[in-house]
């Protein structure tokens, strides 16, 4: 396995501060902090440069909210500076790692996303199915034969291992400067039990997710070889027509997960009939047909009447709704959603916004 050292003198380069702050800034640029960073650019990354050479650099505290998005989660946000060195430390090793993960882990990475991970999960779907056999006495078009085991991570983002995560870098990265800043960034987050855990929100934290779960990818298709298996953070699912096999592989996976100190969530790891439609990535999925979730619809509605107040009130201009809107319709038009797409936009025609 190849590996790489002298990785810290470019985590470090002024070129490359100066990118991560472009990265960091973007989507940004209005935000007061982002405003006084800039302000003073270049002291700010020299500033950086020099802590993080003589290893003197400690993050900030972070900064802990909470969110109904629409469950419930704790999100925890970095000072603007420290995510300067978190996009710093992923422009270098990310691209090290991205070409080890499987192509069916999807989020995170460049050119994926929920779109790819729904349109591999109806390619799977076909596959499986033999294209849309039905099951004996189906009453409509949409019972297929199949299953699919749909699980996840048992309080994933709180139970991570710091030591399981750096054993599985050093395989990799043998540059002692690199690992201790990486190991600089784990230890800021204090979670529930010492030595565990990443705060959700961080660049670092999604990029190490993809990288701890590589672990259970590399099992589930080299050693169970299963040919339809799909990841979305914490989220997976495999399809198989036997329920039976599925069944193994649940028990099998949460034994492997044992050995990075992980385990299946109980409740939320299930093996289903694809007749009864899946829920995943925020829709409701039948062979012939996807749904947005209710509750997915209802947070959508709300960020509509949200932007058509701020337009009427003049607070916002008409491209910045058009910016706002694009990617949750881009996300909807996965799904059959012609007509609630139609019924939801109504709002912005007074404004003479074509979307």
């Amino acid at each position: 396995m190849k590996s790489y050292k002298n990785l810290y003198e470019k985590i470090c380069s002024i070129d490359n501060l100066r990118f991560a702050f472009k990265k960091a800034k973007k989507g940004k640029s209005k935000r007061k902090y982002v405003i006084a960073f800039e302000s003073n650019l270049e002291n700010e990354l020299q500033k950086l440069k020099e802590e993080l050479e003589n290893q003197t650099y400690q993050p900030r505290p972070l900064k802990t909210f909470t969110i109904r998005d629409p469950k419930t989660r704790v999100v925890s946000a970095s000072d603007f500076r420290d995510r300067v060195v978190h996009h710093s430390l992923c422009n270098i090793i990310e691209p090290i790692f991205d070409k080890t993960f499987i192509s069916d882990c999807c989020a995170n990475r460049k050119r994926k996303g929920t779109s790819v991970a729904l349109q591999r999960f109806d390619k799977f779907m076909r596959k499986v199915t033999r294209n849309g056999r039905l099951v004996k006495n189906a009453i409509n078009d949409n019972e297929v034969v199949g299953y699919v085991l749909k699980a996840d991570i048992k309080h994933y983002f709180d139970t991570v291992d710091h030591e399981v995560m750096m054993t599985i870098i050093n395989r990799k990265i043998r540059d002692e400067k690199v690992l201790w800043l990486i190991r600089r960034i784990l230890e800021n987050h204090n979670g529930r039990i010492l030595g565990k855990g990443m705060p959700i929100g961080n660049l670092t934290s999604q990029f190490f997710a993809n990288l701890y779960l590589n672990e259970l990818d590399y099992y589930v298709k080299h050693i169970l070889k299963a040919k339809f298996y799909l990841r979305y953070v914490d989220d997976f699912v495999i399809l198989h027509r036997s329920k039976e096999k599925l069944i193994l592989y649940r028990w099998l996976i949460n034994n492997f997960l044992k050995s990075v100190k992980l385990e299946l969530h109980p409740e939320k790891s299930r093996v289903m009939p694809l007749r009864n439609g899946i829920n995943l990535l925020g829709y409701r999925i039948f062979y012939h047909y996807k749904l947005l979730r209710k509750s997915n619809i209802r947070k959508a509605q709300n960020k509509m009447r949200q932007l058509s107040s701020l337009l009427e009130e003049q607070k916002v201009s008409a491209d910045y709704a058009v910016q706002s809107l694009n990617g949750w319709l881009a996300y909807a038009e996965v799904g059959n959603t012609y007509k609630m797409k139609k019924r939801m936009l109504k709002s912005f025609e007074e404004f003479n916004i074509k979307f």
